[in-house]
């Protein structure tokens, strides 16, 4: 059984902790950025496939005090390195330190990567590696002198779904999208609009949750590439995940506009790369034409909030805007996420739940407004 660990946003830990168990993991452990579960190699490939929230999936390897650099010497090499790390590895080193008496990365990674060539020297009975083989990313994190030392089985980030090829102004981060999607709670059988989409990211990730289309299907992960796991693995997990799929999402539920036309283009494309091109309606428009006869729709968005409408002026003109809008939809739900801490007298209503995540570094509260819930036998 391997000890795993998923990595989130701030904020969004008890996302991915729900996630996890949804997918049947056992977990042992929810801290600060961090959720640690067990399973075997197939659910290491389940997991980087599935997560929506998560940032990256790491492999714990060990964890001990490192209190000076002998400490953390001695408590590196005598971890069983060699039953991961073949002989033609390619493992870098990268990590943090937080509270801690050895408080310089750039020591702790020579440290570390010295103490691991070490142990491989003697068990290889080599004096010198290539790294040209598969890569093995090897990531510390210490914390009040305690080190937690793992591999990142991901890769790059898992918000990497592989259909973003193109970027507009402050783009919304995929695993940011899809974590407002759950925390408001939107079910495909309801519209929901997004009507500052931007590039479109809110929309796709909400097509992909709603046919139920593994958010990783497209990628591919460094773990991958490793002998211990074997690509039969990896292919079965994708088989089970395209065979989950489902098309309970109605044609064009999903709606995303914009104001900006090049947006709106790039928006397109990335919904045709993610294969949901025909579940979102895109439309270029002002919020000021922002209007629909359905009942019970989402509102999901993420609007200007002084980072691509420079002037403060503008931003609260758009946001009364949105209140004398939006507040005439009397069966629909509004989520929205904001740094603009005014936001709620802006719009002319206090939120029925806030809560703080955070987008690309800036702290940002997401205003839950609830509407009713439509009739089970009602036609939305």
């Amino acid at each position: 059984m391997l000890e795993l660990i998923a990595t989130s946003t701030f904020g969004l830990e008890s996302i991915v902790k729900d996630e996890l168990t949804n997918l049947g993991f056992e977990i042992t452990a929810v801290e600060n950025g961090q959720i640690t579960f067990r399973s075997d190699f197939y659910g290491l490939a389940k997991a980087n496939l599935w997560l929506r929230c998560a940032e990256r999936v790491f492999l714990k390897i060990g964890e001990f005090p490192a209190r000076d650099f002998d400490e953390l010497y001695e408590n590196t090499r005598n971890l069983p390195w060699e039953d991961w790390l073949p002989v033609n590895a390619k493992f870098p080193v990268t990590g943090k330190s937080v509270k801690s008496a050895l408080h310089s990365v750039p020591a702790c990674q020579s440290i570390i990567k010295k103490a691991i060539v070490d142990r491989l020297k003697e068990k290889y009975r080599k004096e010198w590696f290539e790294e040209d083989g598969p890569l093995y990313p090897i990531y510390f994190a210490l914390h009040k002198d305690l080190l937690t030392i793992s591999i990142n089985t991901s890769g790059e980030g898992l918000h990497k779904r592989g259909y973003r090829e193109l970027t507009t102004e402050a783009p919304l981060q995929e695993t940011l999208a899809a974590a407002m999607l759950y925390l408001s709670r939107w079910h495909p059988d309801r519209i929901l609009i997004d009507p500052f989409c931007g590039s479109g990211t809110i929309p796709i990730e909400a097509a992909l949750l709603g046919r139920n289309i593994a958010p990783g299907i497209q990628r591919h992960f460094v773990a991958e590439e490793w002998s211990q796991i074997g690509k039969k693995i990896w292919q079965e997990a994708r088989e089970e995940a395209k065979d989950l799929e489902s098309d309970n999402l109605s044609f064009r539920l999903v709606m995303g506009t914009d104001i900006d036309a090049g947006a709106i283009k790039i928006a397109r494309h990335h919904a045709i790369k993610a294969g949901v091109e025909e579940y979102i309606h895109f439309q270029t428009a002002s919020f000021e034409e922002f209007q629909s006869s359905r009942k019970y729709g989402c509102i999901i968005t993420n609007p200007p909030y002084g980072e691509r409408l420079a002037d403060k002026k503008e931003v609260e003109k758009l946001y009364r805007l949105m209140g004398r809008k939006l507040l005439t939809f009397d069966t629909w739900s509004f989520y929205i996420l904001t740094s603009y801490q005014g936001f709620e007298k802006l719009f002319g209503k206090r939120a029925n739940k806030r809560r703080k995540l955070y987008n690309g570094g800036i702290e940002c509260q997401f205003y839950q407004y609830y509407g009713p819930l439509p009739p089970a036998d009602k036609e939305i």
